[in-house]
């Protein structure tokens, strides 16, 4: 533990290889922050997965303390639990249901690691308690829910960091400062991609609910079903009624990427193709999609999904290409940017010493997302701007939510570009909302 803090001392204060770029640190206003006398206490909820990773990365950042553990699988809660008060040589509360959590007024912040569908449930429940709140992707189900969340942080005063960490790796914010300052000209398109080998999930059985799940609860919002052998842990992914597939799990982080270098707000087509090609299963949501969207100004991006196919683009598995007048510029899922002229020249090329492996699903990249959680502390303690708001992310998210919607319906979508809106489209717009189980409904 003690080598991890120097590690993040040292990285904090400009003197590890990563730069600061525009994180807006300096080593004497991150002295006086690690050497607060204030901790900031954090409730983890979702914690079989990512959401343990989180729970241990928050556990060893300088002035926190995990101080609550939250899941409904006894396993996954016991375990996280044990690994945190090791890390921090004390004990933690452990609860299975959120809600009773949220009821522990000293508790600052709360990481959502979540199942899709309870991700702006939980995060609404969250602000009305007075906490702010760390939200794995997507922030939200539907788009509705993101809508909520943006109105709910502005009503209840509180901060909600979206996990869109690569808004503050150092490199990929000088990837996009060179966009910003013309390095390839304008940009006219972008294309994002994700590949992996996913194996198949087969045909699930009704099974009794494991004696270590409380079902009921892990359904929280969504509408009752019964249980069956292929659901729990990662394949709820795969099922629209709580997941949103390949384009929300791994596409988001991308897209966000594109948005972000393009200075886009919302689209104002999109169109979605694509399915479930590879193997015949429960699987619903598409392992194969492209998802394309034209902007009011004349720009476009697309986004790939390959669940069952892991050939890479540009050497990479997930990456991010902007396509500019003079030339283009590629993020992949490492810390790190590549420029090239029109003749496919690499003209300036930016590395990082850390290795990531984006196709990881506990914990990729655990040192760099360090830098994004900081950036969270630093906005409650002296008011320094999230690098990933809930508008920006509730933005981000739309874009694929948008794919998705297009691709149920089968046909192209045409958005308001003020506000991201479906236009004129009955069928689609059921989509915008969540359908939830009688009494768990958001509202402000």
């Amino acid at each position: 533990m003690t080598t991890r803090r120097d590690f993040l001392k040292q990285a904090l204060t400009g003197t590890a290889m990563l730069s600061l770029g525009g994180l807006g640190l300096s080593a004497k206003s991150y002295a006086k922050v690690a050497g607060a006398n204030e901790r900031i206490r954090v409730g983890a909820v979702g914690v079989h997965s990512r959401g343990s990773a989180l729970a241990k990365n928050f556990a060893k950042i300088p002035g926190c303390e995990v101080t609550n553990i939250c899941d409904v699988d006894s396993r996954s809660l016991a375990k996280c639990a044990a690994a945190v008060e090791k890390i921090q040589n004390n004990k933690v509360k452990r609860e299975k249901d959120v809600r009773k959590m949220l009821e522990d007024k000293d508790m600052d912040v709360v990481i959502i690691a979540t199942p899709d569908h309870w991700h702006a449930p939980a995060a609404l429940m969250a602000m009305k308690a007075g906490k702010d709140v760390y939200l794995e992707k997507p922030c939200s189900y539907a788009p509705h829910q993101g809508e909520i969340l943006i109105q709910a942080a502005a009503k209840y005063r509180r901060l909600i960091q979206m996990g869109n960490q690569r808004r503050s790796w150092p490199n990929v914010i000088a990837g996009i400062e060179e966009i910003r300052k013309g390095t390839i000209g304008r940009v006219c398109f972008g294309k994002a991609w994700y590949t992996n080998n996913r194996k198949p999930i087969g045909i699930g059985k009704e099974v009794p609910v494991p004696e270590w799940l409380d079902w009921d609860l892990w359904q929280g919002p969504a509408k009752r079903s019964a249980f069956k052998d292929n659901y729990v842990h990662y394949n709820w992914h795969w099922f629209w009624r709580w997941g949103t597939g390949e384009a929300l799990n791994n596409g988001t982080h991308m897209v966000d990427i594109l948005r972000w270098g393009m200075e886009e707000e919302y689209p104002s087509m999109v169109n979605s193709a694509g399915g479930r090609y590879f193997y015949k299963d429960d699987w619903e949501c598409p392992d194969t999609q492209v998802i394309n969207l034209e902007f009011a100004d004349g720009k476009a991006i697309t986004w790939e999904g390959r669940s069952c196919n892991g050939r890479t683009v540009e050497g990479a598995s997930v990456g991010a290409m902007f396509y500019g007048e003079k030339g283009s510029l590629l993020i992949t899922g490492a810390n790190a940017y590549t420029v090239y002229d029109l003749k496919n020249n690499v003209v300036k090329e930016v590395k990082s010493n850390i290795a990531i492996d984006p196709r990881n699903l506990l914990n990729p990249s655990e040192s760099l997302d360090a830098f994004h959680i900081q950036n969270l502390f630093d906005a409650i303690r002296k008011g320094t701007p999230l690098n990933a708001d809930i508008v920006s992310g509730h933005k981000s998210t739309l874009m694929v939510q948008l794919g998705n919607i297009a691709q149920r319906v089968q046909r192209t979508l045409r958005i308001d570009p003020l506000n991201g809106h479906i236009l004129g489209d009955k069928q689609a717009n059921k989509l915008w909302t969540a359908e939830y189980e009688k009494g768990w409904e958001m509202t402000l």
